[in-house]
């Protein structure tokens, strides 16, 4: 066994969350007289948490407090329509199951608001994860490592144990700024181009890519 624990971003990685991202968003802007954005806009402003996305999304010159209180409308609005278009990329949850059978830890670390990651697992993953955590006061988000390290802390291994699985620019620099390691899946928000461009060495294109990666065996039906 290569990692003892997996550790997951959740969109564009395990959950395709980008229609109700955008609905959301697009209420927004809407209930602030501000013109719509399109899905392929707002696909390449996630990653940086909920804030970040606002400020991408609002006509150039748009006030702080005006932002702030689009913050708070969003919130609101996305904890009651989170999971409406949401789903899981096809094969997450058999990738899930067949790691923990295995005895190899599982967590989520998104900058989503925390409320959310935990709805959202409880949703669509309920008992595959060991722990999860969001956006939450008091805790940089990513590409800051503190969210990654807290997940290190409370399963009690080393960075050399684990590894981090993500989809965007976000993840890769989480993982680097935590000195681990790191698989970067193409199905998400980033293509594969992006994603070389950044640098990233090992680009997972399917699930038994991952599980590869993460247990060295070569398929999820390989028990050898």
């Amino acid at each position: 066994m290569r990692y003892k624990a997996a550790i997951f971003d959740m969109d564009g990685t395990i959950l395709n969350t980008l229609d109700d991202l955008a609905d959301t968003m697009n209420y927004c802007l809407r209930s602030y007289g501000m013109p719509e954005r399109s899905l392929s806009e707002i696909r390449s402003f996630l990653g940086n948490g909920l804030r970040v996305l606002v400020e991408k999304s609002v006509p150039d010159g748009t006030p702080m407090p005006t932002i702030d209180l689009m913050c708070e409308t969003f919130a609101e609005y996305y904890k009651d329509h989170c999971a409406i278009r949401t789903r899981p990329y096809d094969g997450i949850e058999d990738l899930l199951r067949k790691l923990r059978s295995e005895g190899i830890l599982t967590a989520v670390v998104s900058n989503k608001v925390d409320f959310a990651v935990r709805e959202l697992c409880d949703e669509y993953f309920d008992g595959l994860f060991d722990y999860s955590v969001g956006e939450r006061e008091g805790q940089r988000r990513k590409p800051y490592p503190d969210s990654v390290n807290a997940v290190l802390e409370y399963f009690d291994i080393s960075k050399d144990e684990a590894v981090y699985i993500g989809d965007s620019e976000v993840d890769f620099m989480t993982a680097k700024n935590a000195d681990m390691d790191v698989i970067m899946v193409d199905w998400g928000f980033r293509d594969e181009s992006t994603l070389v461009m950044m640098g990233a060495d090992l680009i997972a294109h399917s699930m038994d890519e991952v599980y590869e990666a993460i247990t060295g065996r070569s398929n999820m039906g390989d028990r050898t």
